[in-house]
């Protein structure tokens, strides 16, 4: 029921129910209900032949079925590790208890004590010796009247989701395990876990549009962090050589299957690395994280029985060598590459040659990148906090590494020179309009960088992106406990947003 409305005939219903619970000397919203066991566990115990009694247990659980058959009821009962069946007994409960029994709908939450065995047809159930009811739902399940599948409704109403999509709360328990996985990973290497502001007063580190607020007792305007990054290099600065940060980070910008305007991402740099230590971490980080929710590194992707094998180690192919093989030509041949941005829509007026190459990149060869594959050495004038290949300056010791067409990290062999760093800000920012929310220097970084930074990697991978591909998820809604929506009185529109260019130097 809505705040305001009147209750339907269901929730009517259900209230005389509640009724019914109290009316029995019961609290129908339920009180602590200690040692419990999880469903998975219990019903690993249950003995092999049906009929022979095995241990008295205690469950939990939201009820997701009910049957009867003569004197018997049975109930589906699920928590979060699984579904079991209870059996209630008419000859076997006392008369209050078969009442109380009688009250129950589908969606309640209830305790059991009972005893495990198994049916004649082998069911594994708990027999029922005494129901506790822990909470009396007032909505009927959505799929007694229409089945939950309207995609708005599964988003909006995530509660019901977890409940009733098959597979749901687990994907998302299962991203709880991926991002521990990573932990574990970098705290197996001396890495640090730090937690940096989400207030910025410069919004530094990507080429992305800032949510902008404002601070009332400073009288300042405040950014929400686009990027993790500027904030853990002064920490490296500071002499902390391995430091990571698993935040939130902000992006004002459109929502699309891999795209939604707040996301997950960890950010890592390690002292006296460069960009190929980060592809070693990065295939180490990848492969644990599978382990930690599968026994093999070929995952299943799609319906059509496709795999993705994550065995390392993964091939490294040079941007210019795929753009090459896909794009038909040279990128170096400016004349050649503006003939393929035209008939792929790439615009070209007024932009960088680089800016236009990598647009043509993003139309030609990232949808042939299955991967895993490293793409490395970028040019440079597209990355503005990256060090230059020594033997070519102008190629930047960056990859991204692609699986399925996807982007899923990021990194670089790290810029610490501060007169350069300055230099390349400053050509950035002259690109911008004056009332731009990025056209601002962070003279503070650069600061920090005239004492001292140590040669490092750097890596960013997003993780939403990362439990996606783990998952077989194909989009980044289904990831996310509570992706962004439109007002719910909201009219219901595609955004028109379009993917941010990349910064030019």
């Amino acid at each position: 029921m809505t705040a305001g409305t009147k209750p339907d005939r269901f929730e009517i219903a259900r209230l005389e129910k509640l009724e019914k619970i109290q009316s029995l000397g019961h609290d129908p919203w339920g009180q602590r209900f200690d040692n419990h066991e999880a469903i998975s566990g219990i019903r690993e115990r249950c003995p092999a032949e049906s009929g022979i009694d095995g241990d008295t247990v205690r469950v939990a659980g939201r009820i997701r079925g009910r049957r009867k058959a003569g004197k018997l009821r049975f109930i589906d009962l699920q928590d979060q590790t699984g579904r079991i069946q209870l059996l209630f007994s008419r000859g076997e409960l006392t008369e209050p208890q078969w009442e109380l029994m009688s009250a129950l709908d589908d969606g309640d939450i209830i305790g059991i004590d009972g005893v495990l065995r198994r049916t004649n047809t082998g069911e594994v159930s708990v027999f029922v010796r005494e129901l506790t009811v822990l909470c009396k739902s007032l909505t009927q399940p959505p799929e007694k009247f229409h089945g939950l599948k309207d995609e708005e409704t599964l988003v909006r109403q995530r509660y019901l989701d977890l409940i009733y999509t098959e597979g749901a709360l687990e994907r998302l328990l299962q991203r709880s395990k991926i991002i521990d996985s990573v932990r574990q990973t970098l705290r197996g290497q001396n890495f640090y876990e730090v937690e940096t502001p989400v207030l910025h007063a410069v919004a530094g580190g990507a080429a992305a549009r800032p949510f902008v607020t404002h601070h009332n007792a400073l009288d300042m305007e405040l950014y929400l962090r686009i990027a993790l990054e500027l904030h853990l290099k002064r920490l490296m600065v500071g002499g902390i050589e391995r430091v990571y940060e698993i935040g939130r980070v902000f992006r004002n910008e459109g929502v699309d299957a891999t795209h939604n305007p707040e996301f997950t991402m960890i950010e890592i740099y390690q002292a006296y690395g460069n960009y190929e230590s980060m592809m070693d971490l990065t295939e180490q980080i990848v492969v644990h994280a599978a382990k930690s929710i599968s026994s093999t590194l070929q995952l299943p992707w799609g319906e059509d029985g496709d795999t993705i094998d994550l065995t390392a180690p993964w091939p490294r192919k040079k941007y210019a060598d795929l753009f090459r093989e896909h794009a038909g030509c040279d990128m170096h041949d400016p004349a050649a590459v503006a003939a393929v941005a035209k008939k792929f829509g790439v615009e070209t007026n007024g932009v960088h040659p680089d800016v236009i190459v990598n647009g043509v990149f993003e139309k030609t060869v990232e949808d042939h990148l299955q991967g895993p594959v490293f793409v490395i050495d970028y040019p440079a004038s597209i990355c503005p906090l990256t060090k230059r290949s020594q033997s070519d300056p102008a190629i930047a010791e960056r990859f991204e590494l692609f699986i399925r067409g996807m982007e899923l990290a990021n990194a670089y062999t790290e810029l610490n020179d501060p007169r350069l760093q300055e230099e390349l800000f400053q050509t950035q920012l002259a690109g911008m309009a004056a009332d731009d929310s990025m056209a601002k220097m962070d003279h503070d970084f650069v600061r920090a960088l005239k004492v001292g930074m140590p040669p490092a990697g750097g890596l960013g991978i997003g993780i939403d992106r990362l439990v996606m591909l783990l998952t077989n998820s194909r989009a980044i809604k289904d990831v996310i406990f509570f992706p962004l929506t439109r007002h719910e009185d909201a009219e219901i529109h595609p955004p028109g947003t379009k993917k941010p260019e990349p910064a030019v130097t």
